[in-house]
């Protein structure tokens, strides 16, 4: 007789922590608003593009924040008709519209800061280093705000690699401020422009990387589905574990569901309990979905595909295989 068994593992905590992340983002907001409007009018009259283009960053900055606070309110709407997850994936938006405007944020700055160490502009280096000096205590208090709110999600990192990308750049600011201040030497400005956009490249194409994997369903990062399902069929009772999927429904929040073949005889409900356990324990995987069935007697002595699939998906991991 086959035996059937469905097990549901609903994590709870998968979103962040609202009430005190909206606080400390909307901070940071606040701070990178209000010092935008002063960098953007002092820019232009030093005629610096490490100070503008800190300045777009910055409007970046301040986008990334405001979706980030956005998708969190979205996120935390419940599931209702044909999101039967909710709208978890809002979060997972934000941090590749994040990604991306600093990809192309980078592309920009790299075409301008090559064409500004051809033709270096007259810069006013003290200007350049006031305002830089300035900004940085202004993006150490938003990195710090951000810092304390739950970076595991990728949309609230994206927004936090906006802001501390932001205070490398005022870094670099200052530096060529200082540079140009004392020697005169005009191509630092266009340096430290590039310098940032350098940073930019790295910190967006790590988002877009990140959230794309979250899109395109692979298995969180550093988590393996063969190793995953060869520890499942080496646990007592389990014949086979197949139909094996792994993936992340939005940072943070895993989600498996495979189909497993148990002894004849054997309890169908403890194996899926041990399962479980072993997923949790193992792998923090909360969110589980599990089809037990009793293996028929045929599949222990010929060792042929399972017939409960018609077409299985991935491989097939069998009782006696290994770790």
């Amino acid at each position: 007789m086959t035996g059937h068994g469905h097990g549901h593992g609903h994590g709870h905590g998968h979103g962040v922590d609202a009430g005190a992340d909206r606080r400390y983002l909307s901070g940071a907001l606040a701070l990178i608003v209000g010092f935008m409007a002063i960098e953007v009018v002092i820019g232009f009259i030093a005629q610096s593009l490490a100070l503008i283009s800190d300045a777009g960053h910055m409007l970046t900055d301040a986008m990334a924040i405001v979706f980030a606070l956005i998708a969190m309110r979205i996120a935390a709407k419940p599931p209702q008709g044909g999101f039967t997850y909710g709208l978890k994936r809002a979060e997972i938006i934000s941090a590749q519209i994040n990604g991306i405007t600093l990809l192309l944020l980078a592309v920009y700055f790299i075409y301008q800061g090559i064409a500004r160490l051809i033709t270096p502009p007259e810069v006013e280096g003290a200007f350049v280093v006031a305002t830089g000096l300035a900004g940085i205590v202004v993006n150490l208090g938003a990195t710090w705000l951000l810092s304390k709110a739950n970076r595991s999600s990728l949309n609230v990192e994206g927004a936090y690699q906006h802001i501390l990308n932001d205070l490398f750049a005022f870094i670099a600011t200052t530096v060529a401020g200082a540079i140009v201040w004392w020697t005169g030497w005009a191509r630092a400005d266009a340096i430290a422009a590039l310098v940032v956009a350098g940073l930019m490249l790295k910190a967006g194409w790590g988002l877009v990387r990140d959230s794309g994997r979250v899109f395109m369903e692979a298995a969180p990062a550093g988590m393996n589905p063969w190793d995953i399902g060869q520890k499942a069929a080496a646990l007592e009772n389990v014949s086979e574990v197949h139909d094996l999927h792994v993936w992340e429904v939005t940072s943070g929040y895993a989600a498996l569901s495979a189909h497993i073949l148990v002894e004849p005889g054997a309890d169908c409900h403890a194996v899926r309990q041990a399962v479980e356990r072993m997923l949790h324990d193992s792998y923090g995987i909360e969110h589980t979905t599990l089809q037990v069935d009793h293996a028929a007697p045929k599949l222990l002595t010929i060792g042929g595909e399972s017939d409960h699939c018609a077409d299985p998906h991935g491989p097939v991991h069998k009782s006696g295989d290994g770790l």
